[in-house]
């Protein structure tokens, strides 16, 4: 069946994942990826001919005695997806972030849910290391089916992601959103309810990330975007909350294996500011607290919002080419890499339990405005000195008849 042009709905998924469940070998590997498109296959395999980096995925495609693709599905029905297929069934959940498939242990008496949580991707930002992100997830996913087939267990497989890469422009828009150009898109908002901590009945904390992902060693890779917003598998009662300071505590039970537990700290101060003549809340330092003795911290940078606003960055961790960084303090903080996409938090003033008015981490004067600014500034400086150059031109008073004699112009004159 053809599902170009279809956008599957979360009612037609499941209907179209009920052979999965009835075949007699349900084994099941799901290859969860922070975002993905369609496209993307397209794009990286040809821009890029001397490297695929859908190598392994495309041999699969091609040996398997079946095969559905499907175009476009809605995000809501992708984020609930691993809960949908856990209450499909009475299958044996297990999470795969450290893969060794030398140590993997599949028991075929029953059904086996495998779910392996596949490095994200800096999408937009550096073309060259999405193809790598892409690239390593393959290997990845060749490197688990090969090893289940070098076992002889049979097996079915759902590679998807949590949103789409990229978001196709809609043709039919009415007149009036031509006009405004900071619309939100439909597909931006938000695919799963914000993490929030109350205090009685009041929230006093808001905490949102489409994902958040660290990387320990260099390594190993730990995901906590689905532990933290969609089934939230995370303790955030030694969070505390006051009109000075706030302290976002995420506190996770093995996250993967070799990690026991692992505690992440937001600290959040609101200040008063002579010079602005108002309050402004900012998020001072990020702690990372492992198995309760190796103790992690960073300093932040660039991320302060006025009191009564809340706080928004499209990239935030510890790479230098985010908008907002997170500095390492001590030794033990440089063994950590941090990614958090789409970060918003309010840990202030907060109303109707939602967020504030966003303030955003990226200025008015971006590189490229102060660029063309000062090209202009260069331009309309030549062009002044050559307008008053021309300016400065004069004739001469007195001309030569041909027709006449000479004209003899003194030296004294």
């Amino acid at each position: 069946a053809l599902y170009e042009g279809h956008v599957v709905s979360a009612q037609e998924l499941t209907a179209l994942l009920q052979p999965v469940f009835t075949q007699n070998s349900r084994n099941l590997i799901l290859f969860l990826q922070d975002s993905l498109s369609v496209d993307d296959f397209t794009y990286f395999s040809e821009s890029n001919s001397d490297k695929n980096p859908f190598h392994n995925l495309q041999a699969i495609l091609q040996t398997s005695p079946s095969s559905l693709v499907l175009p476009a599905v809605d995000c809501e029905a992708t984020s609930y997806l691993l809960k949908f297929l856990q209450e499909s069934g009475d299958w044996k959940l297990t999470n795969i972030t450290n893969l060794d498939v030398s140590q993997l242990e599949v028991n075929t008496s029953k059904p086996n849910l495998l779910v392996v949580q596949l490095q994200p991707l800096v999408s937009g930002l550096n073309e060259i290391s999405t193809l790598e992100a892409l690239a390593e997830n393959d290997k990845i996913i060749g490197r688990l089916t090969m090893g289940l087939q070098e076992q002889g267990i049979l097996y079915s497989v759902i590679y998807t992601a949590v949103r789409p890469s990229r978001i196709a422009r809609r043709t039919a828009v009415e007149w009036k959103l031509r006009r405004q150009l900071m619309t939100t898109e439909e597909e931006d908002s938000l695919s799963y309810p914000p993490l929030n901590v109350t205090t009685g009945s009041h929230i006093c904390i808001l905490f949102y990330a489409r994902n958040f992902s660290l990387k320990a060693n260099n390594s190993v890779f730990i995901d906590l975007t689905n532990m933290t917003f969609v089934t939230q598998k995370v303790d955030i009662s030694s969070s505390q909350c006051s009109d000075i300071n706030t302290t976002l505590s995420l506190k996770y039970t093995k996250p993967v294996n070799g990690i026991s537990s692992l505690e992440i700290r937001f600290l959040l101060t609101n200040k008063f500011y002579e010079a602005s003549a108002r309050n402004w809340s900012s998020l001072d330092t990020v702690e990372i607290v492992q198995d309760g003795t190796k103790f992690a911290k960073f300093n932040v940078s660039v991320i302060s919002a006025p009191a009564e606003y809340s706080f928004h960055c499209q990239l935030v961790g510890t790479s230098n080419l985010y908008p907002a960084r997170l500095i390492p303090f001590d030794n033990e903080a440089k063994t950590w890499d941090v990614f958090i996409s789409r970060l918003q938090i309010q840990g202030f003033n907060i109303e109707n339990n939602q967020f504030s008015y966003a303030s955003d981490c990226t200025g008015f004067f971006t590189p490229g405005i102060w660029m063309g600014l000062v090209t202009s500034v260069i331009l309309l400086w030549i062009l002044a000195y050559g307008i008053h150059m021309i300016m400065q031109l004069t004739t001469n008073s007195r001309f030569d008849d041909p027709k006449g004699p000479a004209l003899s112009v003194p030296q004294t004159e």
